[in-house]
């Protein structure tokens, strides 16, 4: 009920200052899955669920849910705060039970916002990637294409789902962890990577285009 209300309040007037449109909808798995998100903005996730209608847990930080109108959005839509220092062992436990439940678990690797945009992607955290593993969870990377800026059109990209099954089964180390870590990263990048060729060839067919236009004019 709160996330329609919410829909129906914030909807408009984000579509206007935020427009926003999703690529990729049928690569999202039915059933549990982790999305694997970069991070330009705090309102990254609050347009993601606006604009597919659906509601995901979301790990967010502890201190997002302190103000009342955003922590209350954060909240209707499935929110979990986790306290960044150290290891938060009930947002863990709350996001495990999410997936043996059958959600969706939305998360943002890097941990904090990408405030350096000559960055491509920061360093991943371990804990999506051990929550992963310890739920035997597929994992979706989703590529947001730019940094939301006011009245400027937003691009999510929702990647194919993938999992980490080389590593089922057998001991989370530092070093297993690490490696699977580097493969969610590779997959982020690999997304990045077909999103941005896809746009040159785009780009490219435009200009021929406009090339063959005025030839022919």
């Amino acid at each position: 009920m709160l996330l329609w209300l919410a829909r129906i309040f914030l909807w408009l007037p984000l579509s206007i200052m935020h427009p926003t449109f999703i690529k990729g909808r049928k690569n999202l798995p039915k059933g549990k899955a982790v999305l694997a998100c970069n991070h330009y903005s705090n309102w990254d996730i609050v347009l993601y669920v606006l604009h597919t209608g659906k509601k995901v847990k979301i790990l967010a930080k502890k201190e997002l849910f302190k103000n009342k109108l955003f922590g209350g959005i954060l909240k209707s839509f499935g929110g979990i705060p986790i306290e960044r220092e150290g290891s938060d062992i009930n947002a863990i436990k709350l996001c495990m039970k999410a997936l043996k439940d059958g959600k969706k678990l939305f998360v943002f690797p890097e941990g904090t916002r990408l405030k350096d945009e000559s960055q491509v992607l920061g360093e991943l955290k371990s804990g999506m990637t051990l929550i992963a593993l310890k739920t035997q969870t597929p994992i979706v990377p989703i590529w947001i294409e730019r940094k939301p800026k006011l009245f400027r059109k937003s691009l999510y990209h929702i990647g194919k789902p993938f999992e980490l099954d080389q590593f089922y089964g057998i001991k989370f180390d530092d070093e297993t962890l690490a490696k699977a870590n580097d493969i969610v990263r590779d997959k982020m990048l690999e997304l990045r990577e077909e999103v941005l060729e896809k746009k040159n060839k785009k780009n490219k067919g435009k200009k021929w285009y406009l090339v063959f236009y005025f030839i022919d004019f």
